[in-house]
């Protein structure tokens, strides 16, 4: 292949990361399909291909949605053990954040809701949200109508926004990461009554627990997720050989929203994720699987972190 053709896919890499990680909600997997549609485009008569970018981001997306519906996909994800991989802030593979929409379409909590649409909901609804195009310009790289773009669009956005947490305004950062310091506190001390005042009525807690669990664990009710909250951060023997050592407590930026990191020897080997709205707590994603981490503890190595909020735990 030419330079020049290696330098215009090259200068798309970070847009169709980040397309193919909000589709697939996995970086790895991200990756294996930018470079599946290199592939593609080295194989390409390139000479009869107009508007490169469109080309590119059509097969990437009919890549990304062979991977949705393959049978060991389908079953891994409805099996109810799947929770998407967690991304430091400053990832590339994050993508625009210009806009509240594009922030909100890499939350956790979003790409959390978007296993609940079909294949083509989901693409129509990243493509629409996440990157502006237009219901003729999706149509054209889905292969659908205007008017069915139109109608995976409505009906992606109403199923999203009847199972969100929170407003849609974006709580300011600094404020966010207030509430969880005092969440992690009362967590951590066993202040029951705090922990519960600092949750929203409708707040929900999922954790793949540690992968150890067949299903993700899903818990409702502000007195169930603190009591689930009060245990899962009550440090025991166990937990810290499950941890492989005696974990030091962070909070940092995660997928756009506030996080706890337990870290040990420099390794993140735990991150809980929260939605915060309107001062409280309005979601919480924990994720402790070691292959769902990788990407994020290799981030968090070259990031220079600074003093943990609980030195250790």
């Amino acid at each position: 292949m030419d330079t020049a053709a290696v330098a215009r896919f090259e200068a798309g890499r970070g847009r169709l990361g980040s397309l193919a990680y909000r589709l697939l909600g996995s970086a790895a997997d991200a990756e294996d399909a930018v470079q599946d549609t290199f592939l593609r485009w080295q194989a390409a008569d390139r000479d009869r291909i107009d508007v490169p970018e469109a080309w590119l981001t059509k097969v990437l997306t009919h890549l990304c949605l062979d991977r949705l519906r393959s049978a060991h996909t389908r079953h891994e994800r409805t099996a109810g053990a799947w929770l998407p991989e967690p991304l430091l802030d400053g990832d590339p593979m994050l993508g625009p954040a210009d806009t509240f929409e594009q922030r909100e379409s890499v939350s956790l909590a979003v790409l959390t809701l978007m296993e609940r649409l079909s294949p083509v909901e989901r693409a129509v609804y990243v493509l629409r949200e996440a990157f502006s195009y237009s219901h003729a310009e999706i149509a054209g790289i889905l292969d659908i109508s205007e008017s069915a773009s139109q109608q995976h669009t409505r009906r992606a956005r109403v199923r999203v926004a009847a199972e969100r947490r929170g407003g849609r305004a974006a709580p300011d950062p600094a404020a966010a990461r207030r509430v969880v310091e005092e969440f992690l506190a009362a967590a951590v001390s066993g202040r029951t009554e705090r922990l519960v005042a600092l949750l929203t009525d409708d707040v929900i807690a999922v954790s793949d627990g540690a992968g150890l669990a067949r299903r993700l664990l899903r818990i409702t009710t502000r007195e169930r997720v603190a009591s689930f909250v009060r245990a899962g951060f009550r440090p025991t023997e166990a937990k810290r050989r499950l941890a492989g050592g005696t974990p030091a407590l962070h909070v940092a930026e995660v997928n756009g929203a506030p996080a706890v990191l337990a870290v040990v020897d420099g390794r993140v080997v735990g991150a809980v994720v929260c939605g915060v709205g309107d001062g409280r707590i309005t979601s919480l994603h924990g994720v402790a699987t070691r292959d769902r981490l990788t990407r994020l503890a290799e981030a968090w190595r070259r990031s220079g972190p600074g003093a943990p909020v609980i030195a250790a735990w």
